[in-house]
Formats: structure tokens, C-alpha cells, sequence
């Protein structure tokens, strides 16, 4: 059974910054591609960030020179770190994983396990 436990949201100033983290059980952080998304109040859930198995990182255009999103294999960890951040990056942040079947899954792909969101609130 797949899960992954977010942590590291909280509630922090504008210009500051946030670093979430995703442990896996039942699930191998490099062995797909994994991602965080977010869900802002009334909006819908959009991705922020995508990591391939090999490495390929995509951002939403709205994050990309503030987030950068990583994985540790050894603690079968990802995270997030989020800098500069804006009021507008107030959300639920979760995080997301694919199924690699007979091909990996593009970061456009809708992701197959969740997490159970963290929440972060940014004050101006």
C-alpha cells in the first residue's frame, strides 16, 4: 500500500520561505516520476512541480526561480523548497505519484497516489 506523508507547511511572511517534505512507504521515490501540487481556496488543484526518474524537474511557470523540488533516495523523501514566497502561494500542498507501467508518465499526467496536503498560508 502506497503512502506518502507530507510535512513542513506552516504559515510565514511574504518573501520568506518553506521547505515541505513527502516520505514514501510502499513506494520508491526514484522509481517514477512523483510531483507536488497545490489547491488554492475555490480553485482548482494545479501542478507546481514534477521530478522524472532521471532527473527531469518542471515547474509551473508561477513558481519556476522560487521552488526547487528534490528527492533524497536514501531517506526515499521529496520535498520542496519554496523561497520568495508570495501571498498567492497560499495553499494545500500535496504530494503526488505516479505509476510507471509500460512508460513513465509525463508531468502533464494525472498522478495515481496522493498525499494527505499540508497546509501553507502566506501573510503579507
Amino acid at each position: 500500500q502506497v503512502q506518502l506523508v507530507e510535512s513542513g507547511g506552516g504559515s510565514v511572511q511574504a518573501g520568506g520561505s518553506l521547505k515541505l517534505s513527502c516520505v514514501a512507504s510502499g513506494y520508491i521515490v526514484s522509481g517514477c516520476r512523483m510531483g507536488w501540487y497545490r489547491q488554492a481556496p475555490e480553485k482548482a488543484r494545479e501542478m507546481v512541480s514534477t521530478i522524472s526518474t532521471g532527473g527531469t524537474m518542471t515547474y509551473d511557470d508561477s513558481v519556476k526561480g522560487r521552488f526547487t523540488i528534490s528527492r533524497d533516495n536514501a531517506k526515499n523523501t521529496l520535498y520542496l523548497q519554496m523561497n520568495s514566497l508570495k501571498t498567492e502561494d497560499t495553499a494545500i500542498y500535496y504530494c503526488a505519484a505516479y505509476r510507471c507501467v509500460f512508460r513513465e508518465p509525463r508531468y502533464y499526467d494525472t498522478p495515481d497516489y496522493w498525499g494527505q496536503g499540508t497546509q501553507v498560508v502566506i501573510s503579507s
